[in-house]
């Protein structure tokens, strides 16, 4: 696998070729910036920009004012190749807040286990409802912390208007839910995306996130999606490598609160 090539494909497709993902979301090209907009629940990011040290600040400024006229919150992604360099700092400088960085991690699907191993007593059951919906925040709120409400409306309406972009999973110990995930599908392009693999304290290293990853992948692969994709935290990058997938390059959110700036 090229992995220049492979991240080059990414950003044309995942960035630049970016789809709504549910219903209300819009997503715009302002100049040399690919946004998403959407409902105060949903995600609302810049995805791409191809700027340079003379446009880079108005351009963020530019960001801020959309944002802020809609009263939403919003999530500037940055990768690690992105330009200009000190991009970052430029966004720090203008009331953006940094979370943490996470590693973009690429496979080609078909070569990923997808054997479903599973701890003696757990079985994966497929979310279609609202009440498979809670479970997810369940155990996205016990395993990450936080509030995880935003999250469950977001993927109540892919569900409801788009479900062959979305499928998300449960595993349950009887009648505990115990890890959950979910996978954003993407008709069209090579690629699926793995997203919110927790697992809840009691349950880590029994390997439900290895069962979730090669669950997600067999259904990428029905679907005809050459490569999966992971935005890794560092607890799951050295899984992930034992499973096959390459480091791409970093992606770190920078995020910006008209209220708390």
């Amino acid at each position: 696998m090229d992995h220049e090539e492979i991240r080059a494909l990414y950003d044309r497709q995942m960035r630049l070729g970016a789809r709504p993902d549910g219903p209300g979301s819009r997503v715009e090209r302002d100049g040399a910036v690919v946004r998403l907009s959407g409902p105060e629940h949903a995600w609302n990011a810049v995805l791409w920009s191809g700027l340079d040290e003379t446009d880079a600040d108005e351009a963020i400024a530019e960001q801020v004012r959309h944002f802020t006229a809609l009263g939403r919150p919003f999530e500037w992604k940055v990768y690690g190749h992105d330009l200009p360099a000190d991009l970052p700092d430029r966004l720090l400088a203008a009331g953006f807040v940094a979370e943490d960085q996470e590693t973009l991690m690429v496979a080609e699907a078909a070569a990923l286990p997808r054997t479903v191993t599973l701890p003696e007593g757990v079985e994966l059951v497929a979310v279609t409802d609202e009440a498979g919906v809670k479970l997810v925040t369940e155990v996205h709120d016990r395993a990450f912390g936080g509030d995880s409400s935003h999250i469950g409306r977001q993927l109540l309406d892919q569900l409801a208007a788009t479900p062959d972009t979305v499928a998300a999973v449960v595993a349950m110990a009887g009648d505990e839910p115990v890890s959950a995930a979910r996978l954003e599908l993407y008709p069209g392009t090579d690629f699926a995306g793995l997203w919110g693999g927790g697992t809840v304290e009691p349950w880590r290293g029994k390997g439900l996130y290895r069962a979730l990853v090669a669950f997600r992948t067999g259904i990428a692969v029905e679907r005809g999606h050459r490569f999966v994709q992971v935005d890794a935290a560092d607890t799951s990058r050295p899984i992930l490598q034992r499973l096959g997938f390459a480091a791409l390059t970093t992606t770190t959110p920078y995020v910006y609160d008209p209220e708390g700036s």
